[in-house]
């Protein structure tokens, strides 16, 4: 486990405000205000002189084609041991007038899969992370939303049994959460999360992952 690079990538739920600087030697700092510093912070403290090295390289507003697109020096070239995706809810909400520039499910699991077949035929030893994408209902996110939402959560767990990844069920886990406390809890807009949203994303990504710090 000594030295491990564990790298998280996404669209603005995991960039949280992030620093954009990418010095190797700044790994375990300014990782943001959300999930990323959260887990990293409770492995740290966890394991302590294991030497390991987290990573956040987010970008707000990322749909999967952005992140194909950014994949090589942004994931590949930092040779990680665990990369944790979350994407998807840009390529439904972008396509929303008068945007009109998402992605739509099909062609967001072709280059899923591109993205994913990319990195194990480069670090073919990687573990990777999906985590589900989400919504839930809190004003801008409304039914119609709903139909593409599902259907990218489907494709995201069949490419996790695909490519043997960790699978983590946030939209169901988010689900489960609203009946203590309203959606607006728990995503602020419906698709960022408050603290406590991002502390209960923390916790599913660390319990989903216990074997590979094990």
């Amino acid at each position: 486990m000594s030295g491990k690079i564990v790298l998280f990538q996404g669209d603005s739920i995991t960039d949280a405000g992030r620093s954009r600087e990418i010095s190797m030697e700044r790994s375990n700092l300014d990782l943001g205000q959300g999930y990323p510093t959260l887990v990293t912070a409770s492995l740290l403290k966890k394991m302590p002189g294991q030497g390991l090295r987290f990573f956040n390289r987010g970008v707000s507003g990322d749909r999967v084609v952005n992140l194909y697109a950014r994949w090589k020096i942004d994931a590949l070239n930092l040779k990680p041991d665990l990369i944790s995706i979350l994407v998807g809810v840009n390529d439904t909400g972008h396509g929303i007038p008068p945007n009109n520039n998402g992605v739509e499910p099909e062609r967001y699991g072709m280059v899923y899969r591109q993205l994913l077949e990319w990195t194990k035929q480069q670090l073919p030893e990687v573990t990777l992370v999906l985590m589900e994408p989400f919504v839930l209902l809190v004003d801008p996110v409304n039914e119609s939303w709903l139909p593409e939402m599902n259907e990218r959560s489907r494709i995201v767990k069949e490419l996790s049994a695909e490519f043997d990844a960790v699978f983590v069920p946030c939209q169901s886990i988010l689900n489960q959460a609203c009946q203590v406390a309203p959606a607006s809890y728990w995503l602020l807009d419906g698709v960022h999360p408050s603290l406590a949203g991002h502390q209960l994303l923390a916790d599913a990504w660390i319990k989903a992952t216990e074997k590979f710090f094990a």
